[in-house]
C-alpha cells in the first residue's frame, strides 16, 4: 500500500489546519544522495513524486491552513507540494537552531553553506487569515536541536494560536492533545 493510500484509508474529515513534516529525498545535482545525508539517514523518505501524491488536499477544509516543513535545499520542491496540495504561499517560519548558549548550532548539513535554520512554509487554501495574535506572532523560532528530524514544540503553540481546528498533523513522531496524526512513528490519534 502506497503512502497515499495509506491516509486516504486511515483519516477522514476535513481539517482547518494541517500540520506536515515530510521524510524528504534528499540528492545533488547529479541526482545522488550527498553523503552526510547518507550517514544521518535514521527512517524510510519519500520522493517529491510520492509527497506530491498525498491526497492532502482532500483533507483540507475549503478554507484552512498548512504549515509544511521543507529543507532549505528543496524550497522550490516544497512551493511545488502546497500548490499541488491546493494552498497558496504565503509566508513562512524560520526556526533558528541554537546551542545551549543560545549561539547558532552549526551542526547541521548543507550543500553550500552550513544551515543552522529550518523552513516552514506557510499557506492557505481560500482567503482564511491568522487569528488575531497570529497577526502579532514572529515568523521565528529560537530553540535547541533535539533527536534527529524532531522539530521544535514551539510550532503547536503558534498553530494552536494563529490557525483553527480541527488539526492534522501529517508524519507525526509525538503525541499531541487535541490533534489527528498519522505517520509510521505513531499510531493515529485524537485527543
Amino acid at each position: 500500500m502506497t503512502a497515499a493510500e495509506n491516509l486516504r484509508q486511515r483519516i477522514k474529515g476535513k481539517f482547518g489546519t494541517i500540520l506536515a513534516d515530510p521524510p524528504w529525498r534528499f540528492q545533488n545535482r547529479t541526482g545522488k544522495m550527498a553523503p552526510e545525508h547518507i550517514r544521518l539517514r535514521r527512517y524510510p523518505t519519500m520522493t517529491f513524486k510520492e509527497i506530491k501524491e498525498l491526497p492532502v488536499a482532500e483533507l483540507a477544509a475549503e478554507q484552512s491552513h498548512l504549515y509544511l516543513w521543507v529543507p532549505n535545499a528543496l524550497i522550490k520542491e516544497g512551493l511545488e507540494v502546497m500548490e499541488r496540495w491546493g494552498f497558496t504561499y504565503k509566508t513562512n517560519i524560520v526556526w533558528f537552531k541554537t546551542r545551549k548558549d543560545g549561539g547558532p548550532d552549526g551542526r547541521g548539513v548543507g550543500f553550500y553553506f552550513r544551515n543552522v535554520t529550518e523552513l516552514v512554509l506557510f499557506g492557505v487554501r481560500g482567503n482564511l487569515r491568522t487569528d488575531k495574535s497570529g497577526r502579532t506572532q514572529v515568523n521565528i523560532i529560537r530553540a535547541r536541536k533535539r533527536e534527529h528530524s524532531r522539530k521544535p514544540d514551539q510550532l503547536y503553540d503558534i498553530i494552536e494560536a494563529c490557525s483553527p481546528r480541527p488539526y492534522l498533523e501529517l508524519f507525526a513522531r509525538h503525541p499531541r492533545k487535541g490533534w489527528m496524526q498519522w505517520g509510521n512513528e505513531i499510531e493515529e490519534t485524537l485527543e
